[in-house]
């Protein structure tokens, strides 16, 4: 390992620190290296808040350093305002002499300026270090940039022999099957975290009645959201409490339930349902979306390939029968929890322009 990886991983581990706090922004961490020592560091903490290059530059005590240090940074300095001014010209006005990035600015209208910015001012800029390890870090956001789409994750846990629940009717004939542990019920709630909106079908919230809150976990809710076509759903679902915002899908222009902190948006269901939503939620401002059941809508973003990635618990229990699981082939990585449970990691590299 080189000097420079040595600095440019650490900026990596610190950009992880911001996950869940950023979205929509990039996760991004900073170095500053002097005589090969850290003389200060910093990582972007949430949105909206100063930038890992800020937070790394204010924490040097003796910024006289700074001429003659080496800044290491996980994503191409900003050259624009924007909730913050440009990182870019502070570099420059603190004349730090080198600066060595990860990965340009995934976004075409303004990739490269921050590095062009730099280069005018005479600083000797590196890009490409540990260049596929940030951009997999960020990878919702790349995905955002380039394809002008919300960054799709398919979850949901299903039974050893390839069940999700037994053939239910109400959820006051009975309680949906418990799948989940709490070691991987608090790793769902995490996952939660890390997006922005959460969404299920009418039959999990008729089922099921969750809640959609990531209450196990420490971070913010998402956005709940659900599709109901025929506007079934009862006023008193968990989907419509106070305790998150909610987005309904419908057919309904008169949708019964009145809410303050319920969005309802009326689609064609006679046209390509999945594609219809993904468009508004991207307008909503909504770019990393959990897609969590039930296995009807789970499918249906599958067979159309409409997905990023996808974790899939199997619990060490038979079920015999009942609402089959999801059909999806490609795993990259198993990983087995000490409850016993396998978790399956999949990403789909074959289509990122499915919109």
């Amino acid at each position: 390992m080189t000097i420079d990886e040595k600095y440019m991983r650490r900026c990596l581990h610190l950009a992880a620190k911001g996950i869940g706090f950023t979205k929509p922004n990039p996760m991004v961490g900073a170095v500053i290296v002097h005589s090969d020592r850290i003389i200060g560091e910093g990582y972007h903490r949430k949105y909206g808040e100063p930038h890992a290059e800020v937070n790394a530059i204010m924490s040097v005590k003796d910024s006289y350093l700074l001429s003659e240090s080496t800044l290491y940074v996980s994503l191409e300095p900003c050259s624009h305002y924007g909730k913050t001014p440009p990182c870019a010209a502070l570099i420059v006005s603190k004349k730090i002499p080198r600066v060595v990035v990860a990965c340009s600015d995934p976004n075409p209208m303004v990739s490269g300026n921050g590095i062009q910015m730099m280069k005018d001012a005479g600083i000797d800029v590196s890009l490409g270090l540990l260049q596929k390890e940030a951009e997999a870090l960020n990878r919702s956001f790349f995905v955002n940039q380039l394809y002008n789409r919300p960054y799709i994750t398919l979850k949901w846990a299903q039974s050893r022999d390839g069940f999700i629940d037994h053939h239910r009717t109400s959820l006051s004939e009975n309680p949906p099957v418990q799948l989940s542990n709490n070691i991987t019920m608090s790793l769902v709630h995490k996952l939660r975290t890390e997006v922005q909106g959460i969404m299920v079908g009418t039959n999990t919230v008729m089922l099921d009645n969750p809640r959609l809150t990531a209450r196990k976990w420490y971070g913010e809710n998402p956005v709940r959201i659900a599709i109901d076509r025929a506007g079934l759903i009862p006023a008193d679902s968990a989907i419509f409490n106070d305790e998150a915002d909610t987005i309904l899908f419908t057919q309904r222009l008169d949708y019964p339930t009145k809410k303050n902190n319920l969005k309802t948006i009326a689609i064609d269901f006679a046209d390509n349902v999945n594609r219809q939503i993904l468009e508004h939620l991207y307008r909503e401002g909504i770019y990393s979306v959990m897609v969590e059941g039930g296995s009807h809508l789970l499918q249906s973003f599958i067979d159309a390939g409409m997905w990023d990635e996808a974790f899939v618990e199997i619990a060490p229990k038979n079920l015999v029968s009942g609402v089959k699981s999801p059909g999806i082939w490609f795993a990259n990585s198993i990983s087995r929890d000490f409850s016993g449970s396998v978790q399956i990691h999949l990403k789909n590299e074959i289509s990122r322009k499915f919109l």
